[in-house]
């Protein structure tokens, strides 16, 4: 059987880094870039996003051969800007960092080796600082040692060129930036693809590097474009349950819970003791204690985006909040589901609407 690093080397990789001004921040990461992914790399392609005089200064004087520099006659925003980047690669696959990213070690060997386990896979993620919230130990790895992820973020992906490109790339409608990563994903999701994060690989992202002050109107204008697209993306939905894991949900309820991730969604499930293992970033798991129920469900409050729209409560959830739940859906006019399980003490089957 071939090894698979072996079989990942096959496969050409191009750097894709947009740029737009932030002049030492974007020289940290292509520094960083060549020091660490040099020996893995066919070229590092950078798309100047029309910066000004000493972005392009710092750009002109950079001693790498592996570099190509494009410049815009004007600004077109980070989506455009990185499909005209992949439009000139011609590598198999294609990393695409924010500007504001490091990287600290040769991520590129494990994160390849990923794709060749799994030939749905069009996008992987490194971990790192962004993903400093989540304990990765109490997901379930898929095959090529990544955790699947329907939320797709985009300050560092390493994409397949055919893959990107057969969806269309960023969606300009996304102007300077923020969500069209997420757009991206689930245009690949509809498409049949997957995409997951590598716990084991760790870039840095310092975050709103080239955005300044706009960071927040940018991100609330793009997020009402992008949910006007995927209305079901603010599916949020609280479920309630027994001791039980994963494996004790049936088939039914588990296709169940997967549309609701394939839509864009998020469960929150709360058990008596803390669930062990979650299936996918999107799916997060509590204590059932009411302190934590009340801050879920007060989420909302904030931005509707993030508001529990429906309850669902599996037989052997604790019987006080049971109750508790079912008077606040009412109070708030959510759908509320209780699920049901067979004669026969078959795992959970059947979903009914009260």
């Amino acid at each position: 059987m071939e090894n698979p690093l072996t079989q990942s080397a096959a496969k050409t990789v191009d750097v894709v880094i947009p740029v737009y001004n932030a002049p030492e921040l974007t020289k940290r990461c292509i520094d960083s870039v060549v020091a660490h992914l040099g020996e893995s790399l066919q070229r590092v392609l950078i798309q100047d996003d029309a910066s000004g005089s000493e972005t392009r200064e710092m750009l002109d004087h950079l001693p790498y051969a592996c570099i190509e520099v494009c410049r815009a006659e004007k600004n077109q925003g980070f989506g455009l800007t990185v499909n005209a980047a992949v439009s000139r690669s011609n590598a198999f696959y294609a990393l695409i960092l924010n500007s504001d990213t490091e990287v600290n070690q040769n991520i590129l060997p494990q994160l390849c080796a990923a794709f060749d386990a799994d030939d749905k896979l069009a996008a992987i993620l490194p971990a790192g600082n962004s993903y400093n919230r989540f304990d990765f130990s109490r997901y379930v790895l898929r095959e090529g040692n990544y955790i699947q992820t329907y939320y797709l973020r985009g300050h560092a992906i390493l994409i397949r060129r055919d893959a990107f490109l057969a969806v269309g790339g960023f969606d300009a409608a996304f102007g300077r930036g923020y969500y069209e990563d997420i757009d991206l994903g689930r245009r690949l999701d509809l498409n049949g693809w997957r995409f997951g994060v590598h716990p084991n690989v760790h870039i840095y992202h310092k975050g709103a590097g080239s955005f300044g002050d706009d960071r927040i109107q940018l991100a609330r204008r793009n997020r009402a474009v992008y949910l006007s697209r995927y209305p079901e993306a603010q599916r949020n939905i609280l479920l309630l349950s027994g001791n039980c894991t994963l494996a004790d949900f049936s088939e039914d309820l588990l296709k169940v819970i997967e549309q609701v991730f394939h839509s864009g969604g998020s469960i929150h499930w709360f058990s008596p003791v803390q669930p062990s293992r979650l299936s996918c970033l999107q799916m997060h798991g509590y204590a059932a204690r009411l302190s934590i129920i009340l801050k879920v469900l007060s989420r909302g409050w904030q931005r509707a985006d993030r508001r529990v729209t429906e309850i669902w409560i599996v037989p052997g959830a604790p019987f006080f909040l049971r109750v508790l739940l079912t008077v606040w859906a009412k109070w708030q006019g959510l759908k509320i589901l209780m699920l049901e399980e067979t004669a026969a003490q078959d795992p959970v089957t059947k979903l009914r609407v009260k």
